[in-house]
């Protein structure tokens, strides 16, 4: 199968760090390799109702959660690039992936199983020099790829406020350049971790 990234971009301004450091990974997958680029901010999906005990499943999704569920499927690997808002992903963010709620509940879906089949990543820029205030949004891509068995690539971590600020971390462009060049084991949840 010819691999297919999906890169859901999670800011709330366009061409901002992330975007620019994810953008950058991408330059180094082959021209073989399908590309397509979401905003979800151009894209945005309700606040997440949990009707999870009511017995009728949830409405097939229509407009925006129905693109981007046809656009996560028809992808081999998915790409959060969210900035760390809060110590965690954006709201954007965090409204796609409670969406996959719904999916997991929507008859004949399969999504579960479907999504085992393909690989998490994620890109982020933060104020910090530390590394480990970002521990919350790695934990989140990581515990949900293991929910699902995907595989889990980590995330590529750069640093930036200001606009183009990331061009500045040399440590994250020389990362960016084999970020994607990894084979991910499938993720684990700490307590399983081997």
């Amino acid at each position: 199968m010819t691999r297919r990234f999906l890169f859901l971009l999670g800011s709330s301004r366009s061409e901002g760090n992330t975007e620019v450091l994810a953008r950058k990974a991408a330059e180094q997958l082959g021209e073989d390799v399908e590309q397509e680029w979401i905003s979800l901010a151009d894209h945005p999906l309700p606040d997440f109702v949990d009707v999870r005990q009511d017995d009728a499943p949830p409405p097939a999704p229509t407009g925006d959660a129905a693109l981007l569920l046809d656009a996560t499927l028809a992808a081999t690997d998915l790409v959060i690039a969210s900035p760390l808002y809060w110590y965690s992903l954006s709201a954007h963010t965090k409204r796609y992936l409670e969406e996959w709620e719904n999916w997991l509940r929507t008859p004949g879906l399969d999504f579960k199983a479907r999504m085992a089949e393909r690989t998490l990543w994620g890109v982020t820029a933060l104020y910090h020099s530390e590394h480990e205030v970002a521990e919350p949004l790695i934990g989140t891509l990581n515990n949900s790829a293991a929910y699902f068995g995907m595989r889990f690539g980590g995330v590529l971590l750069g640093k930036g406020g200001r606009i183009d600020d990331v061009l500045d971390d040399t440590a994250a462009l020389t990362r960016a350049k084999t970020f994607f060049a990894q084979h991910p084991p499938t993720a684990r949840f700490p307590y399983r971790a081997a």
